[in-house]
């Protein structure tokens, strides 16, 4: 405490005023000028230096320039980042930072470069600090819970909640601790919870270690929490990277870990229990079976596993990896070449490809046909180094597979059983109530009797179903792309016909490598969605139709009908209709306008591969070269400009890209087509748009609306896989409070036709965005919606109706459609009976939908 007595007695001291430094003032005066004048001419990055400057030497004027201060970082951002100068960018951030260290707006922009650039941990440490600023901040909120479905993926909370998986894996690690295994090592701890058991068993030593910083610090917590932070000592690094005595002080004698994903290989166990076995684990015992029990050795929980698998049909699986339409919209597909999704498990894998991509069958919409019995693919002892050493160069195994189910063969579908001991396992198979989804591998079509190689090929699972056996005469399906079989039962004749046919085609150049272009699987569901071409095309043809009919009027009515005697090779550019198609990825939707004729059409097609086959689809379609143009390869051409049309420098047409695939209003939608303002400078090109301003009198934007429609649900599902259900399914460990800080309120990628839930009322529209005149659109409304069923409300499903036109609409949640749905779910699950009224406020905020539900104590209809 000061000494009171040293205070002045006659009345405070007069404050010193500080001197008043002239060449300071001028200093900041004149830098303050020019800091204004590089920002209206736009040389943000000089305007920079000069605000630095003066906030630096005058602190008193953050209040008065933070908002322009602000403005001029972003931009001047913006244009590093559009040049890669990235350490320019953060050097900029940083120094921002250290003179608005609080500032949530920065704050939150920082993060969001960060994450764009893959260092999700660290954009998480910013977002987080900017909404400890503030709390309400909307754009930190949704960036957080972005990037939290990064750090912390959904399955961690469908894991942690599958009660039967955690308790098979305690009983494990106690029987082991028990019977000698004092020193323990979890790879991979995730929350901690493995480790844990251990030293709840009674482990002398338990040592974890966690690659993810974000887990690593969850795990801290969590352990520290469950009072064991003193006796359990948590590394963040990868156990490749572990030595004794440099991390742990000896070997151990049981390593746990769940290191595996639906093709059991994906997460690289075989890599980290072969170093286990050689620099962590104490040697096994010589001459003992897999589930040696013996205290001086070392043995890893689960010791082991086996692979089975199946052929199957499924209609979903195959839309999503195969071109199975012949049109799409009013295009012929004959010349598109062979298209691919990034999963393919060819014998000769591309370097590009997956080998497998995972579904939960049981969830699959239409379901599967399995055409097989299954049969057992692989078996690995994980106890046994040498075994994992040589899994790599296994001899390839053949497997014969007698199809028991005629039918189309769409994929091979895997699963595996845990040897967690010698008395428990894990099953992660179709039937199962399971935290793990299967693996899939798409294969081509095939009958009668399939032969199937099983290799390990780097340490990935790899099934591929090379050929099909009938009549006693095998045939190649990779050496046969062509070959197709009837579902139906085929006569003798026909057989030897097709044989024949196929046995032509063997006798083609074995080397010949087919070229192929890759597309994602949602791409590709994208192309097999008829309904969506048809609409758009339909849409299409009548605006077209439409604003040609103008076209010829004005002309005519000029005196120059005449000229439009042959619009496709007119020279004259004015005769012309523009379509700017602005969709992300793989579309066909600027070849379906430019095929109308007199029609110049805009793609957003990047890819070379992609642009080629809807240049070679062009061709065979009769669409002049000309009058397909993809404007984003003028990217890289600092003089190149996207020429705009002539007539008025107004566009007939043009067509966004609204909804993600997984369900959401695609991210900063709205603010995109309420822009007043467009360059055509390829390095600033905006993504769009106030349609208004830019289309021609009669012309659209498709779509022109979209509506938002929802429905009451009640669903454990859902529940389960958006946060950890107390701790009775974690053992009784205090692990929820602290994973569910990275709860997200949407769930994504959601099928609404297959979802366990009770409908508690009917479906109820939610939201209208008007795309057309985005000044009519509203940030907020309440609804009202009865409950048809008694429950409890847990979560709100909703989906789109995308309207192209007054007419012509489709809707993302019908059966074919390429994309899902989307969920709210509830924080706390809401208790109704039939007939309650239920109030729902409803807010869009920059695209994102967020849900809030009440039980609304005055009873009515449906309010706007």
């Amino acid at each position: 405490m000061p000494n009171t007595s040293a205070r002045p007695k006659h009345g405070r001291r007069t404050r010193r005023r500080r001197r008043e430094d002239p060449a300071r003032n001028e200093l900041v005066s004149s830098s303050l000028e020019s800091a204004q004048q590089c920002l209206f001419s736009q040389d943000y990055g000089t305007a920079f230096v000069h605000y630095l400057l003066v906030l630096n030497l005058a602190p008193e004027f953050k209040d008065f320039a933070t908002e322009s201060f602000r403005f001029t970082l972003f931009k001047w951002a913006e244009e590093l980042d559009s040049v890669g100068r990235i350490q320019d960018l953060f050097n900029c951030y940083e120094q921002a930072l250290e003179l608005f260290p609080t500032d949530e707006v920065i704050l939150n922009n920082m993060g969001e470069h960060l994450f764009r650039m893959g260092f999700r941990d660290e954009a998480a440490g910013y977002f987080h600090k900017a909404l400890k600023r503030r709390p309400d901040y909307p754009e930190a909120r949704e960036n957080f819970y972005r990037v939290a479905n990064w750090l912390v993926e959904r399955w961690h909370f469908l894991m942690l909640n599958d009660h039967g998986r955690n308790r098979k894996y305690q009983q494990a690690i106690q029987k082991a601790v028990q019977s000698g295994c004092n020193t323990v090592l979890d790879i991979g701890t995730g929350t901690g919870i493995l480790g844990m058991c251990a030293k709840q068993a009674g482990a002398a030593e338990v040592y974890a270690c966690e690659l993810s910083k974000t887990m690593y610090e969850l795990a801290c917590e969590v352990v520290a929490a469950n009072g064991m932070d003193s006796s359990i000592k948590i590394l963040h690094m990868k156990s490749l990277e572990m030595e004794v005595p440099r991390d742990i002080p000896h070997r151990v004698s049981l390593v746990v870990t769940e290191t595996v994903d639906a093709g059991l290989f994906g997460e690289g166990i075989i890599e980290s229990l072969i170093h286990a076995w050689h620099h962590l684990l104490l040697p096994p015992q010589r001459g003992e079976n897999e589930f040696s029990e013996q205290s001086a050795t070392g043995r890893v929980i689960p010791a082991g596993a086996t692979v089975f698998g199946m052929a199957l049909e499924c209609v979903e699986i195959r839309r999503h990896h195969r071109l199975c339409v012949s049109e799409v919209g009013s295009l012929s597909m004959a010349a598109a070449g062979e298209l691919r999704s990034p999963v393919s498990c060819s014998s000769e894998p591309h370097d590009s490809m997956e080998p497998y991509t995972t579904e939960r069958l049981s969830r699959l919409p239409g379901g599967y046909k399995p055409l097989t019995e299954p049969f057992t693919a692989l078996s690995i002892d994980f106890n046994n180094v040498q075994e994992l050493e040589g899994l790599s160069s296994r001899e390839v195994q053949q497997v014969r597979l007698p199809v028991t189910q005629e039918g189309k063969l769409d994929a091979l579908a895997v699963w595996f059983q845990l040897h967690l001991d010698e008395e428990s396992s894990i099953s992660t198979g179709p039937q199962e109530d399971t935290c793990w989804e299967q693996a899939i591998y798409p294969v081509h079509n095939a009958k009668d009797e399939l032969i199937v190689e099983v290799s390990c090929l780097d340490a990935y699972l790899r099934l591929c179903s090379v050929a099909v056996v009938r009549d006693g005469h095998e045939i190649r399906l990779d050496k046969c792309q062509d070959l197709h079989y009837s579902e139906n039962p085929i006569s003798h004749a026909n057989q030897e016909a097709e044989l024949c046919s196929a046995l032509a085609c063997l006798q083609t150049d074995q080397n010949q490598t087919k070229d192929f272009c890759m597309v994602e699987c949602s791409e590709m569901a994208l192309l097999n969605n008829q309904d969506y071409h048809q609409s758009f095309c339909r849409a299409l043809v009548k605006l077209i139709s439409q604003l040609k009919l103008k076209c010829q009027n004005r002309e005519q009515g000029a005196g120059v009908g005449s000229d439009l005697a042959d619009p496709v090779n007119s020279t004259d550019r004015s005769d012309l209709l523009y379509v700017l198609d602005v969709s992300e990825g793989f579309s066909l939707l600027s070849l379906i306008a430019a095929s109308q004729g007199q029609v110049k059409a805009y793609s957003s097609v990047e890819k070379n591969k992609q642009q080629e086959v809807l240049k070679r689809l062009a061709h065979s379609n009769n669409i002049p070269e000309q009058h397909l143009e993809f404007w984003l390869n003028y990217m890289d051409d600092e003089q190149g400009m996207l020429q705009r049309p002539s007539r008025e420098e107004l566009w007939s047409a043009i067509i966004l890209d609204c909804i993600e695939t997984c369900g959401l209003i695609r991210q900063k939608l709205m603010e995109k087509a309420s822009l007043a303002r467009v360059t055509f400078q390829i390095h600033v090109l905006i993504y769009l748009i106030d349609t208004r301003c830019l289309l021609e009198e009669g012309g659209r934007i498709f779509p022109e609306r979209i509506v938002v429609y929802g429905k009451l649900v009640e669903s454990n599902t859902l529940l389960l896989e958006s946060a950890v259900q107390g701790q009775e399914p974690t053992l009784g460990f205090n692990i929820a409070p602290f994973i569910n800080q990275f709860t997200v309120p949407v769930h994504v990628f959601l099928d609404f036709s297959t979802l366990d839930c009770n409908h508690l009322s009917e479906s109820v529209e939610l939201f209208v965005l008007d795309l057309m005149d985005t000044n009519a659109n509203y940030s907020n409304r309440e609804v009202k919606v009865q409950a048809t069923s008694a429950g409890r409300i847990t979560a709100i499903p909703f989906w789109y109706h995308i309207y192209l036109d007054q007419e012509i609409s489709v809707s993302t949640l019908s059966q074919n459609s390429h994309w899902k749905q989307a969920a709210i779910v509830l924080q706390q699950p809401l208790e109704v009976q039939a007939g309650d009224w239920v109030r729902l406020a409803v807010k869009i905020h920059k695209s994102t939908i967020s849900i809030s539900a009440y039980v609304d104590c005055v009873p009515g209809p449906m309010e706007y």
